[in-house]
């Protein structure tokens, strides 16, 4: 009984693992979980622990059609021009080649956009590149459904 209430402690402090859990990833956990680090990252406007995670190369598609560089990316979190509230995956498929990683999936997105609050469901693509001990994203592409 005790493994089991601190299993379930440990899944409800853990939002990462509680996601892996859940079945609705399937494929290379590392890329999973760095994947996830980013949009936490994303979410808490730490742009300082965001960046190691971006590729210098990123190529940010958003579903209005805006491209981005790492570097306009980055500051258009850090000076609140996009601010993302919540950003839950589901259904990811990820699909690793050597150093290349590619994942698919949906996600859910809220936030404010010069201003504009958004709720949005998203389908995305994104590929990311193994660097040091980090898988950096270096294309995201992103359609509304």
């Amino acid at each position: 009984m005790k493994n089991v209430l601190f299993f379930s402690l440990f899944l409800l402090f853990s939002p990462q693992l509680a996601t892996a859990q859940s079945g609705q990833i399937t494929g290379d956990r590392g890329v999973a979980t760095d994947e996830q680090r980013r949009f936490e990252f994303m979410v808490r406007v730490d742009t300082a622990g965001l960046s190691p995670y971006l590729s210098a190369d990123l190529v940010y598609i958003h579903s209005n059609g805006l491209v981005e560089t790492k570097t306009e990316h980055l500051q258009a979190i850090a000076n609140g021009k996009l601010v993302y509230k919540l950003m839950e995956r589901e259904n990811v498929k990820i699909r690793r080649y050597g150093k290349i990683a590619i994942s698919n999936g949906v996600l859910h997105v809220a936030g404010i956009l010069n201003q504009n609050p958004f709720d949005i469901r998203l389908l995305y693509t994104a590929v990311y590149q193994k660097s040091k001990s980090k898988w950096q994203l270096l294309n995201w592409q992103s359609t509304r459904i």
